[in-house]
């Protein structure tokens, strides 16, 4: 090399290293402003890391793509002692791991009564049949080319979420007492479409739907809510719908408890009166404190939790904090979420972000500043029809604690001086 070219190498090496010098005393010396104590430059910010040596892989290495390998950590997990088999169980979204409103296909919470079913699309039907003037059998390309194809995002909770703490604070995270919801755009067509194309009878007020896995999946749904959103969809988050959520299609009854939603859907059996099947009487009622069961609660009625912090994810740092979480209702649209980070003594309003919709999740934030002492964080949501959510105790009042589902009761985790936080009640 010439003593020019040799000279251009050193000068360049120089001003890498000067810039990576006056980078890491901009990064660990002034904070908002403020000058700091002079420290060591932070060797991440001057040396040359390895991604900036190597070409990394080419276009063809990861035909569908994936997360990182370094959030490998960010994951559905199930609970293991919940069911008898992993073939009738849940996996549970991680919503401390997650922000903003729509729910990654791959992390959405599955629930399942015999495993996931496979089933090649060419050779789906779905059948129509019951009260109806043309009894009809419809293959997948049959349903694609219907007019009125739209795109939804609306929230699915199972009935059973935060079910295990009816009778006191149980599990630790709010992946599993809250993570049996996720919140995704469906793509499909209106459910009415198929029924005015087949003709509903005068005397048809019920629905049955029916799945083609190896429970046969079946719920009543009233003809009243089917005819005004429900929806037959083939597709999620832009794509196909994934296997564990019902590929090649399943229904979609907006606010309902996602039973209803029944994957794999194979056949809508319309009638005059509810079927009272298994997951509507043994399964999907809700036990009273004198014996009594409550049937056909459908509505998911206004919930929240707090996601960040939560037990799996702590407080780290002092000073400035972001507290987020998620709300939502079965009822309509959510218009305020208030926080508490002293067990419900006082009450501040988050900030919502963007524009709450119908059905769907609602994130929302408050700012803070956190000095180490313990905190008691709730959060409470309130929709549009004046439905404010209630404490577990008012809960109770009503339900007793003999009940499995539809527990919608304000979530309190504390936060310890370390920052640490954990599952618990506040009388």
């Amino acid at each position: 090399m010439s003593d020019e070219g040799k000279l251009r190498s050193v000068n360049r090496r120089q001003l890498i290293r000067a810039a990576g010098l006056a980078a890491g005393g901009l990064a660990l010396g002034t904070s908002a402003g403020r000058a700091g104590p002079a420290q060591k430059p932070d060797p991440l910010i001057t040396e040359v890391q390895d991604a900036a040596r190597y070409l990394g892989d080419g276009v063809a290495a990861k035909p569908y793509g994936s997360p990182s390998k370094f959030e490998k950590h960010v994951i559905r997990r199930d609970v293991e002692w919940l069911t008898a088999s992993r073939e009738s169980s849940v996996n549970f979204t991680p919503l401390h791991e997650l922000d903003g409103t729509i729910t990654p296909s791959g992390l959405c919470f599955e629930r399942h009564h015999s495993g996931v079913a496979e089933i090649e699309p060419d050779k789906h039907r779905l059948m129509i049949n019951g009260l109806v003037d043309k009894p009809m059998v419809f293959t997948m390309s049959d349903l694609k080319r219907f007019p009125g194809r739209v795109n939804r995002a609306y929230f699915l909770e199972c009935a059973a979420n935060s079910g295990m703490e009816w009778r006191g604070a149980q599990l630790n995270g709010c992946q599993f007492t809250h993570g049996m919801v996720h919140n995704v755009v469906y793509t499909g067509i209106p459910l009415k479409t198929v029924l005015d194309e087949a003709g509903l009878k005068t005397n048809a007020k019920w629905l049955l739907v029916e799945g083609a896995d190896a429970a046969a999946m079946t719920r009543s749904i009233p003809i009243e809510k089917a005819l005004n959103d429900c929806l037959l969809v083939w597709g999620m988050n832009g794509e196909a719908l994934r296997p564990e959520q019902g590929y090649p299609l399943r229904i979609v009854v907006p606010g309902w408890e996602g039973n209803m939603w029944v994957k794999w859907l194979r056949r809508i059996e319309a009638g005059d009166q509810p079927w009272q099947h298994r997951e509507e009487t043994s399964k999907y009622t809700d036990l009273l404190a004198d014996g009594r069961s409550r049937r056909f609660t459908f509505i998911m009625d206004a919930k929240s939790v707090v996601t960040n912090p939560s037990p799996q994810a702590p407080l780290r740092f002092k000073g400035p904090n972001t507290l987020s979480g998620l709300a939502w209702s079965g009822r309509g649209t959510i218009k305020r979420v208030d926080v508490s980070l002293d067990g419900g003594r006082n009450w501040r309003s988050a900030r919502i972000d963007g524009t709450p919709t119908p059905l769907s999740l609602t994130r929302f934030y408050v700012d803070f500043d956190w000095g180490g002492q313990e905190l008691l964080v709730q959060s409470r949501a309130i929709d549009d029809t004046g439905y404010v959510q209630p404490t577990k105790s008012e809960l109770r009042q009503v339900r007793g604690t003999n009940s499995i589902y539809h527990n919608n009761g304000i979530q309190t985790w504390l936060v310890k001086a370390n920052g640490e936080t954990e599952n618990v009640e506040v009388s």
